[in-house]
């Protein structure tokens, strides 16, 4: 039988004036863990940054990494996630415009995330118009990962304005461009002022954070159902009991996100629980004790038998681990026989 640990309620905290204030600025009141992770990052990052421009040291510098990178990146990243796929702020809308920017800028996020991920990812869904659709590489291969990422970091901001205007999309073309040219606008005045504390702050981030969130969607798309690569069932992957959940806010259950993106993150766990028949009547895959990132790592190294020991036997799967094994093979074939085409290839 298949259980979950990870989160299925919202953080719990004391009744308060600020609790209060917090949840009234809201469409949902479950979101007031944003809320004060938000205010958690100004007050950590601000003084940090402050610090790097008027005592630079590379051992601070480490330190900041360390805490930027390591400890706040994925629980930010995801908040504005959510709140991308969800109304956020229901008092002060300028809140809402502020806050994906003043984070994205603070980590290095692409300013032009929501208009990727919402207005591109979602609505192509891994299939060949999407500009990350991971279908024609090999994913156990890590240079077709080198390819896939060099393809977006190089030409995406040629790539999604080009897309946006051909769907109509104006208001978010001209977002995605002029965003991303005022982060890269700011990143180069302040290297004017100090370099090497820009360079920690903001320029080492930016890259990273593209990798990482590339290196992510990767293992999130990595294996794919060939006969119908555009179904969210057998197109993504869901990753369960892991404590990336807990930061991430129930990140991995990638297959009930692409189903329903605006489903709730604190609602991602039952939701897999009362749907399993039906995952496990697709044939999907789910992996427990990983995360996406691993998952990504774990094929660049091959390492299929790992992979299939963290394997989750959904409800009526019988096969061996060799059968387990030889599936997740196949799932990860490239789909297509040109880089620019869509159709399968023949068994």
């Amino acid at each position: 039988m298949v259980s979950v640990t990870d989160p299925m309620a919202v953080p719990v905290y004391a009744p308060s004036r600020f609790q209060r204030f917090c949840e009234g600025l809201l469409y949902d009141p479950r979101d007031a863990v944003f809320v004060r992770l938000s205010l958690k990052v100004i007050v950590i990052l601000v003084p940090f940054i402050a610090a790097l421009y008027v005592w630079f040291s590379w051992p601070l510098a480490l330190v900041f990494w360390a805490v930027q990178l390591g400890w706040l990146s994925a629980p930010v990243i995801l908040m504005l996630h959510n709140t991308m796929h969800r109304p956020f702020f229901k008092r002060r809308p300028v809140l809402s415009k502020a806050h994906p920017y003043l984070m994205s800028l603070l980590f290095g996020i692409p300013t032009g995330y929501m208009e990727h991920h919402v207005a591109m990812h979602h609505v192509e869904n891994n299939l060949p118009p999407d500009l990350s659709s991971t279908m024609r590489f090999q994913r156990d291969n890590p240079f077709h990962f080198l390819l896939y990422w060099g393809r977006f970091f190089f030409f995406i901001m040629i790539e999604l304005p080009l897309y946006l205007r051909k769907k109509k999309r104006l208001h978010l073309m001209r977002s995605a461009l002029i965003s991303t040219l005022a982060h890269w606008a700011i990143m180069g005045a302040l290297l004017s002022v100090n370099w090497r504390a820009t360079l920690v702050a903001f320029v080492v981030p930016w890259f990273m954070i593209h990798l990482l969130m590339m290196v992510g969607n990767w293992g999130q798309h990595a294996f794919i159902d060939e006969r119908q690569p555009g179904n969210s069932y057998v197109n993504s992957i869901t990753c369960i009991n892991s404590g990336y959940n807990a930061r991430a806010f129930n990140d991995g259950y990638h297959i009930g996100h692409h189903v329903k993106s605006n489903r709730h993150w604190a609602e991602m766990p039952k939701d897999f629980l009362d749907n399993i028949d039906r995952y496990a009547k697709e044939g999907c895959i789910v992996f427990e004790r990983l995360d996406f990132f691993v998952v990504s790592l774990l094929l660049f190294a091959k390492q299929y038998d790992f992979l299939a020991r963290r394997f989750v036997r959904l409800p009526g799967d019988t096969r061996s681990h060799e059968e387990i094994v030889a599936f997740l093979k196949q799932r990860t074939r490239r789909v297509g026989t040109g880089y620019f085409s869509g159709a399968a290839e023949p068994a």
